[in-house]
Parts: structure tokens; sequence; C-alpha cells
């Protein structure tokens, strides 16, 4: 099987060159390897380190954000045909030598999508400072809520697929893609696994362009889950904020009839009634929209079905080839 291995990197010229030729010349169930790198806009030297170690380069003008530069890479990797893909970052934070125990479940027809997991195993847990781990366990929790499962850690970026499952993939985020990822193929019924792997906590040079604000990356990463989840889960989200209006209403309500009862008279509190009535009726909007948002859903769900039978007649066929 042809295996692509994609990078995104953003001045990363004191590392690229070492994880490229890190990466094993052979692993077990695949034919050829080949690998590119995203040079998402690079100021240093980035771009021709990465060719002097035999790397297909795709070069971004101006940086465009993580999410983009992953984009870019698996558009790619689809168009050199490949049957697997590895994804991984340029920062030396990844051991390449890892990349067949992230594979063996893909090959092995085990799984579809296979992230490598910093918090499954205690004993491999990254030195990392508490709020970033704090930060990466909650949105594991947050995101294995949504979608019905049990996930450890959603936001690695080391992490493999079969050519199904890129096919299959659509997300739009720019500023990362690793949780997009998650609620995409879950929401598909795609067969996710996790593989505990000892990963570097902090980046031997630099710093995190994702993760570098706390604060930035959790305000990012929180438009695209909110997003994703809208798209794919449309009555429950709406219905969610319905009945969360439904409950403010119930209780401004039921203390404008209190008072009434109390008083014989609507004067005093009318400022209660008037707040039910108008959370009432936002609460009945917000419902209506989560029945047509998901009429909308059903839509989206049949376009995508078409879509991916279209890159079936372009690109070849997903599962059987693997």
């Amino acid at each position: 099987m042809h295996l692509v291995i994609i990078i995104p990197c953003l001045n990363e010229e004191k590392t690229i060159g070492r994880v490229i030729t890190d990466i094993p010349q052979k692993i077990e169930g695949v034919s050829d390897i080949e690998v590119v790198v995203i040079n998402d806009g690079s100021s240093d030297n980035t771009e021709s380190i990465a060719i002097e170690n035999g790397a297909h380069v795709i070069s971004h003008i101006k940086p465009m954000g993580v999410g983009a530069a992953f984009h870019s890479g698996i558009s790619e990797a689809i168009k050199m045909g490949a049957d697997l893909v590895v994804n991984m970052d340029g920062d030396g934070q990844f051991n390449p030598q890892d990349i067949p125990s992230l594979l063996a479940p893909v090959i092995e027809r085990k799984a579809d999508f296979v992230t490598a997991s910093r918090f499954m195993d205690k004993s491999l847990f990254p030195d990392m400072p508490w709020v970033k781990k704090w930060g990466n366990v909650q949105m594991a929790r947050l995101i294995s809520f949504l979608v019905g499962g049990k996930f450890y850690d959603v936001s690695c970026g080391f992490r493999a697929y079969s050519k199904d499952t890129i096919l299959r993939m659509n997300l739009f985020g720019r500023f990362t893609y690793t949780q997009e990822t998650f609620l995409d193929l879950a929401f598909k019924g795609m067969n996710i696994r996790e593989v505990p792997l000892k990963i570097r906590g902090e980046r031997e040079f630099g710093k995190s362009r994702v993760a570098s604000n706390i604060l930035r990356y959790a305000v990012n990463s929180s438009k695209i889950i909110v997003r994703s989840f809208r798209d794919y889960r449309p009555f429950r989200f709406f219905s969610l904020l319905a009945m969360i209006l439904f409950i403010v209403s119930s209780f401004l309500g039921a203390f404008f009839l209190y008072h009434y009862s109390v008083t014989g008279q609507f004067t005093g509190q009318l400022w209660a009634g008037f707040s039910s009535g108008f959370f009432l009726l936002f609460s009945l909007l917000f419902f209506i929209t989560g029945l047509i948002g998901d009429m909308i859903a059903r839509i989206r769900n049949n376009q995508e079905k078409l879509l991916y039978y279209e890159k079936l007649k372009i690109y070849g066929s997903g599962k059987d080839e693997i």
C-alpha cells in the first residue's frame, strides 16, 4: 500500500530535517512511502531543508493556519493516490519511529482512524504545564460527551487514516483540525482508535502557534466544535438551547404567578411576566429552528455521500483496496 506522510510546518528549520530522516524506510504492509511537507508561509529555511531531505513540498504564500495546512496535505495525499495517510508535526514532538505502531490498526482493518494518545496510559503522560494538561483532558471529555464515546486525547496531531476515511472526511476549520476530525468521523460512524505513545510535552524550539495562548486556543477551538455539533446534530443543539430558555421562562412565569396569587395584582412584577413571555417565544423559535436544521442535515448527509462517490470515481476505491 502507498503511504503518504503529511507534515504541516511553520518555521521548523531546526527540526524538520531530522523529522524527515527519522521516518522508517520500511513498514510492514506498506509498499512505498512519500513525505509531503506543507510549508505554511514560513519565513525561514523550512522549505529548502525539506526539499533537501527528499520531501515533496507544498507552500502557502502566507500563514493560513494549521487547519488550512492540514486540508492542503490531505488534498495532496488524495491526488497522489494514497492508500494510507499519516499526519504529524514538524517540531520534533512526535517520534517518527512510532509510525508503524500508529498504522497497524488501520492496515489490519481494525480501525479507520487512529490517533496517538498522550493521556490514555498514565505511565506515558507527557511533561507539560498543568494548565495544558487540564485543558486537554477537559477537551477530551467534551468531545466524548458530544459523540457518545470515550476518548482520552482528541488534540494530538499524530494520526493515521485509511483511504476510505480521507475520502469521507470534510473539514472546514482553518485554526486547527484535531477536534473537528473527531466530530466529523465519529458522526459518520467511522471506527476510531487511540494508541498510547510516549510524546514530548513541549516543543524543543519555539512556541506552538496553536496552543501558545491558552485563551485564544480555547475560543477558536470552541468555535469549531460548536459549528460542527450544530451542523451534524442541529436538533439536539437547538433543542438544548430551547430547553434552557424554556426553563428560564418557567421560573420567571412561576414567580410572576406567585406574586399575583399573593398580592392579587400584576403591578410591581410585570417585568417577570414580559420576560417569561419573551424567553418562551425564543424557546419556541429555537425548537422550530432545530426541526428545520434537522431537515437540512439530512440533505447535507446525502450531499456528502454523493461527494464521497464522486471522489471514488476520480481517485479509486477506498475499503476494497485496503
